[in-house]
């Protein structure tokens, strides 16, 4: 069984490494410092199973989880955590593997005997089972069944056509299967909606103004672009932007 090992700690990699080995029947694979870094290998390396952590800087290992599920084959995955026994009892509830830091090696041995693929639901309850619920600072973009990951401080736009969603940075743009509404909720605080089919990001917003036609429209400081502000949405986005403070 091929396993990638992901923890920002260099000792605990090793200790799993040494657990690994002790067990038998087990190749490393890899190693990941972060979510993102685990993303980015499972995709090259195709590991059967992962080992993460779920508190690391930058990405943590249940946002990784969730971005991994979009794979056309996605490994199984056990945390390795350090949470308390009340998050822990989250974990039991919807059936998915943990670590329980400091690990042993027969915990390591059963887990990885057992070890189940990470359903959508269970990684959205558990998720919801922090203390403080967090929002995604990545978006994974499928491109012929490897995973791309774009930051969120990269998006100028969520546009809806049709079945996509097209996310739209200064340089590139990808399609997701998502909907504005879960976007919306996810990121309301970075993004304004201006339209059914278009939220935009707040700090890429470079002004609201008047087309020819006598329309609202939003342009932006990275792109040449200009998106329309429907009826609907024309009072709050004016608001916003008299609200908005100078210079911002």
């Amino acid at each position: 069984m091929r396993v990638l090992i992901v923890d920002d700690e260099k000792l605990a990699r090793e200790r799993l490494k040494e657990l690994l080995n002790d067990i038998g029947g087990y190749t490393v694979v890899g190693e990941a410092m972060n979510g993102a870094e685990a993303v980015e290998k499972a995709s090259e390396l195709n590991p059967d199973v992962l080992l993460m952590d779920i508190r690391m800087p930058g990405m943590d290992g249940l946002e990784a989880a969730m971005h991994l599920m979009g794979m056309e084959n996605p490994p199984s995955v056990i945390f390795t955590t350090a949470y308390d026994q009340h998050a822990l009892d989250a974990f039991e509830v919807n059936a998915v593997d943990y670590l329980l830091k400091p690990i042993r090696k027969d915990r390591l041995a059963n887990a990885l005997t057992k070890a189940k693929k990470l359903t959508q639901k269970q990684a959205r309850e558990i998720s919801q089972a922090r203390a403080e619920p967090q929002a995604r600072t990545h978006i994974s973009v499928h491109l012929r069944g490897n995973i791309r990951l774009v930051p969120l401080p990269d998006v100028v736009y969520f546009l809806a056509d049709s079945k996509y969603v097209a996310v739209r940075t200064r340089a590139e743009e990808h399609l997701i299967e998502d909907s504005l509404v879960n976007l919306e909720k996810e990121f309301g605080d970075r993004f304004l909606r201006i339209h059914r089919n278009a939220l935009v990001a707040t700090q890429s917003i470079k002004g609201i103004e008047k087309s020819p036609a006598g329309t609202w429209q939003v342009s932006f400081k990275e792109l040449d672009t200009r998106l329309d502000v429907s009826r609907r949405h024309t009072a709050a986005v004016r608001r916003w932007a008299r609200s908005r403070p100078k210079g911002g």
